[in-house]
């Protein structure tokens, strides 16, 4: 059984050249960094070579870029860094964010008794950002907004750049999570006015375990783990090398085939829509679908039926990988926290699905899925 792969929001297939760049450092280079005969300078200058390249792409300098874990990792130093280092005293969020924000931003708002804030969404899933400024005027003290750049279940895009303007008018810190946008679209970060930014290797086709996290160079921030001087003092422990190393190709790659690549995907999307909306009229878009949106992500509903309760479950046995919604809930039945929010709970009647798309799909394996849809439901 040849198996479809339409879940790439939650992970991507790691690129052959980002192995490649890789190999080397899971091989014969590999010394510790630390370390100061040659082996260890070797690697470690594999590391900083990565950071200059991803800075360069991002727009910032070096020193501006942390490697971590991933994109968890990267929100919760930002969120926890800027309530206990940077006196923020209020927080606002919104319902629709990744869990890695919202279990985080509900922890340190409990752990230092601060209110927590949820700004309204539109219909279709948008930040309101009338309402995003009331939430600002209101609160005298000194205010985190914590809003991710794209939805990952939905893929509604955030205007960033109001956001930015919106927090400099107020002096509030703005961290977004740009998980499922930095390696998908050309970013300049200073020109969005972020003082904080997360992101993930494994989402563009880089490997796991690695992320960056994007602190402006105004923010004095204290260690985020201690017991070493690696990055800068910023983070103990040995690095993730040659997960460094291939983060940064990955991202060189994904920039360089920018164009070609987000063309390509965004025509599967378009033609997964219209095959939906020929084989099942009934089924709906979550979501601004085909406004301000990601070109990888497909979000819609099938009516609750006794045969697609188990649609998850069942294209899974037939060798078709897609989700309900973000990978924390794949292959769950309840409906997820975004899809709730966005209709205010009133969920109960659909079975969302979120097929996710990349350069090695094709058009061959839409049309595959869509059959099989017709079988099931």
């Amino acid at each position: 059984m040849n198996r479809i792969y339409f879940d790439n929001a939650a992970t991507t297939a790691l690129d052959a050249e980002v192995l490649e760049a890789m190999m080397p450092y899971l091989t014969e280079k590999f010394g510790n960094p630390s370390s100061v005969y040659s082996y260890g300078r070797e690697t470690k200058m594999a590391i900083e070579n990565a950071r200059k390249q991803v800075a360069k792409i991002l727009g910032v300098t070096p020193g501006e870029i942390f490697f971590t874990s991933g994109g968890t990792e990267s929100s919760n130093t930002a969120i926890s860094a800027a309530v206990r280092d940077l006196g923020c005293k209020h927080i606002i969020t919104s319902s629709i964010e990744h869990h890695a924000t919202m279990h985080c931003a509900e922890e340190v708002a409990r752990d230092r008794n601060i209110p927590l804030s949820i700004v309204n969404l539109s219909e279709n899933g948008h930040v309101d950002l009338t309402h995003l400024e009331e939430l600002l005027n209101t609160h005298t003290e000194k205010s985190l907004v914590t809003l991710m750049h794209a939805n990952n279940e939905i893929g509604n895009l955030l205007n960033v750049s109001a956001v930015g303007e919106l927090c400099e008018k107020y002096g509030a810190i703005f961290h977004c999570d740009m998980v499922q946008t930095i390696g998908h679209y050309p970013i300049n970060l200073p020109a969005l006015k972020i003082h904080f930014a997360s992101a993930a290797g494994h989402k563009f086709h880089g490997p796991k375990g690695v992320g960056v996290l994007y602190v402006n160079a105004n923010m004095q921030i204290k260690p985020m783990i201690c017991g070493g001087a690696q990055e800068r003092n910023m983070r103990a422990g040995t690095e993730n090398m040659y997960g460094i190393v291939g983060f940064a190709k990955a991202l060189e790659l994904a920039m360089a085939k920018h164009d070609e690549d987000s063309q390509y995907i965004f025509g599967l999307k378009k033609y997964m829509h219209e095959k939906l909306k020929e084989n099942f009229p009934q089924v709906m878009t979550n979501g601004d679908t085909f406004g301000e949106c990601l070109y990888t992500v497909l979000n819609v509903s099938f009516p609750k039926t006794d045969k697609s309760e188990l649609l998850l479950f069942n294209l899974d046995m037939a060798g078709i990988c897609v989700s309900g919604g973000s990978a924390c809930s794949s292959g769950t039945t309840s409906v997820s926290h975004v899809i709730k929010a966005l209709y205010n709970g009133q969920s109960s009647t659909m079975i969302p699905i979120r097929f996710s798309f990349c350069k090695h799909n094709t058009k061959a394996e839409v049309d595959a899925v869509i059959e099989k849809l017709k079988e099931l439901v």
